[in-house]
């Protein structure tokens, strides 16, 4: 008696195979879908990105807590007397002082003296100057950068001086506003930033 063998029994193994192979392929095809779609989302702007914080190059304001005190870095008995000078009567700290500007005040005098001609004028003014900035050092480095192009502009300003400005507190006053435009120009021009508050006379002459 011959037995008959079934030659297609391994099939379904072949089957159960293939539907691994399928449900296998399947979660990548969906990941890869899904990879795609997102980055095609981000580019069509269909996802809101984000975009990252710019940093300022720019000198930033000085908080009036940041002020640098005259004699802050003394020896050592200053301290103990800094610390005694703000405790009332009865042991208790004295508050904060209140008013005043807002941001710090960092001065710096320019090297040398202003000499110059008043316009339409036989006398001639002698001056000293000083500048002050609420922004940080960054200003101040740009001020010793340019100087030779800042005495420049400032001789320039001074010879539009009339001879009755040099005689009045107003006068004074306009010619001093007149110096913050000259420099700040400078400033500008050389470096985009201006960042000088005021012009302070340290000397101021007649002749």
């Amino acid at each position: 008696m011959v037995e008959l063998t079934d030659e297609k029994a391994p099939l379904p193994r072949k089957r159960k195979l293939g539907k691994l192979l399928i449900l296998t392929a399947a979660p990548l095809l969906l990941v890869g879908t899904g990879a795609g779609a997102a980055v095609y989302g981000v580019q069509a702007g269909w996802f809101s990105v984000a975009p990252a914080a710019p940093v300022s190059d720019k000198p930033r304001l000085v908080p009036k807590s940041e002020q640098k005190r005259a004699g802050s870095g003394g020896g050592e008995g200053e301290g103990h007397e800094s610390e005694n000078a703000s405790v009332a009567s009865h042991g208790k700290p004295l508050p904060p002082a209140q008013g005043g500007d807002e941001y710090a005040s960092t001065y710096y005098p320019l090297e040398k003296e202003f000499t110059s001609n008043l316009r339409d004028s036989v006398h001639f003014i002698q001056v000293g100057i000083a500048v002050s900035t609420p922004y940080d050092e960054r200003v101040l480095e740009n001020i010793k950068t340019h100087e030779i192009a800042i005495r420049s502009q400032v001789l320039m300003a001074l010879g539009e001086t009339d001879e009755d400005e040099v005689f009045s507190a107003e006068g004074k006053k306009h010619i001093q506003d007149r110096l913050v435009k000259a420099i700040n120009a400078v400033l500008k021009e050389k470096e985009g930033f201006g960042g000088v508050s005021n012009v302070y006379f340290t000397n101021f002459i007649v002749q």
